[in-house]
């Protein structure tokens, strides 16, 4: 329980509003420190084969203009690539509206050369506010923190990572404890960035309640 409460709280979290081309948007804004070199964790974050082993499959041209695709997850272009500080994708998932915009910043910043600060930004500009009324930020942010705890552990690892060990975890009772404790830190980033607390509870039960439904097993 204690590795998970450091977990939890290792990671900043933010929401915020964001001007965009497609108007005001809201961003989630993460951030920590890895203990890894600059360089490690931006390879890991823009190299195909080793993007594949903490995250998801890609394919496509991981270059400044290039479509990528993740495998059965989102896809879009790369908008900038600043090596080793700064990565831009869109990201797209499934069918969006007319209007809808939403974009992945990574900012890498060195810290005593042999840790780096680690900031992921999410902006998003829905023209159907539905999603956002029902879930609030945790709906992108649990999301967001399972991915980063797996690359937190694929940096301290390397090559003795298990990805497939690390699927199974995301079944466990451990896991569903980690997804509901980071439900509650987006309700109060939810809270921080001006939502009615009544509101932001609401919106993290509905998010618990996606990321860790009533278990089955007697």
């Amino acid at each position: 329980m204690a590795d998970i409460v450091d977990q939890i709280n290792a990671m900043h979290r933010q929401v915020r509003d964001t001007e965009t081309q497609s108007g005001t948007g809201r961003s989630i804004i993460m951030r920590r420190t890895y203990d890894a070199a600059i360089d490690d964790v931006w390879e890991a974050c823009t190299d195909a084969e080793r993007l594949g082993r903490w995250f998801l499959p890609v394919s496509g041209e991981l270059r400044p203009g290039g479509r990528y695709q993740l495998e059965g997850n989102a896809g879009g272009e790369v908008l900038r690539c600043e090596p080793p500080r700064l990565l831009r994708v869109s990201w797209i998932f499934g069918q969006p509206n007319k209007g809808d915009l939403s974009e992945v910043e990574v900012r890498l910043t060195p810290q005593g050369g042999e840790r780096t600060v680690f900031e992921l930004e999410h902006v998003a500009v829905m023209t159907d506010p539905t999603f956002w009324n029902t879930f609030g930020p945790g709906a992108t942010g649990v999301g967001w923190d399972l991915g980063l705890l797996s690359l937190g552990w694929y940096l301290i690892q390397d090559e003795a990572f298990d990805r497939e060990a690390t699927q199974a975890w995301s079944e466990s009772a451990e896991a569903r404890t980690y997804l509901a404790a980071s439900s509650e830190a987006w309700g109060k980033a939810n809270e921080a960035y001006g939502t009615p607390a009544e509101t932001a509870a609401a919106m993290t039960t509905a998010t618990t309640d996606f990321y860790v439904p009533p278990s089955t097993t007697p």
